[in-house]
């Protein structure tokens, strides 16, 4: 189970003139290897997640992205491109002397861990999707049907607020915290660390690559899509998802029907962080998933 825990470790990595931060818990061969979801967010959420996984045996690494956390925060929004951050999850790796990794990657760090997948597949030994996607206009499609949900009236409501831009207005936030309550946490008090990393959350990466909110895309990721290219991840490839996830279980059913070796769960009563919702049900799958493929290698 999920605990705060100290890193053993703190790196400070260079990454084309700017200073990324990363932190480490425990030692060991058998890597996992964190990319946490946003774009924008610090690590806080997924790194206090998974750090007990150090108390199994497996050196646990999360970095806070550029633009993030105690990282540095440049204001060059070009900097904001999927490219930019496979290769600086690349120098990260080898800066740290990581070998190959069980790549762990949850939400945006889905996205970024299927295309480091497809850049360095050499590094993985597998490969772990958490509550992500791989066909951004399919979930864009699935986003459309989780909102129409809270009814026709307010769905209108919505559209014409980001018609006019105004997305600040309360009736707008306040249909967007119901979806989030919905389909990103569904606990009535949402764990310290997930606070902490949305305090914290910085925009500027966000709204260039994904859009103003979790189920508005506008950004330069809206027509992503790797789908056609996951027949090429050989690794064994572990995707989970929560029952009312806002990156639903008909997208983890794509990426697995389209990957060569991949398993996939389904967590009941689980929204997007089943780390938190459920942990009795999620750290069974994820040990069980590492122990044999830790074995296997």
């Amino acid at each position: 189970m999920w605990r705060e825990m100290k890193p053993d470790e703190r790196h400070e990595v260079q990454v084309d003139g700017h200073r990324v931060i990363a932190y480490s818990f425990g030692t060991g061969d058998e890597v996992v290897f964190c990319l946490n979801g946003g774009p924008g967010l610090p690590c806080d959420y997924l790194r206090e997640a998974h750090s007990c996984l150090a108390d199994h045996g497996f050196r646990v690494v999360a970095f806070d992205q550029l633009g993030t956390g105690a990282s540095d925060r440049p204001q060059d929004s070009s900097l904001w491109t999927i490219g930019r951050y496979v290769e600086e999850t690349e120098t990260v790796r080898k800066a740290l002397g990581l070998g190959r990794v069980h790549l762990l990657g949850h939400s945006w760090g889905g996205w970024l861990a299927i295309d480091y997948a497809l850049t360095y597949p050499q590094n993985l030994k597998t490969l772990i999707l958490e509550n992500t996607v791989a066909d951004m206009p399919h979930l864009v499609s699935e986003l459309e049907r989780l909102r129409s949900a809270l009814g026709s009236e307010t769905v209108g409501m919505m559209q014409k607020h980001e018609a006019q831009g105004t997305l600040d207005h309360p009736e707008y936030m306040a249909a967007i915290t119901i979806l989030n309550y919905r389909h990103v946490c569904r606990l009535a008090d949402w764990p310290a660390p997930v606070q902490r990393s949305l305090d914290d959350w910085n925009m500027g990466p966000y709204g260039t690559m994904q859009g103003p909110n979790e189920f508005l895309y506008t950004g330069n990721l809206k027509d992503w899509n790797r789908l056609p290219y996951l027949a090429k991840v050989a690794v064994p490839t572990l995707i989970t998802v929560g029952e009312h996830d806002e990156l639903t279980p008909a997208c983890a059913m794509r990426m697995k029907l389209a990957l060569p070796d991949a398993e996939l769960k389904v967590f009941a009563n689980a929204s997007h962080m089943p780390f938190y919702e459920q942990p009795q049900s999620y750290y069974p799958v994820l040990l069980d998933f590492l122990a044999r493929h830790r074995l296997a290698l």
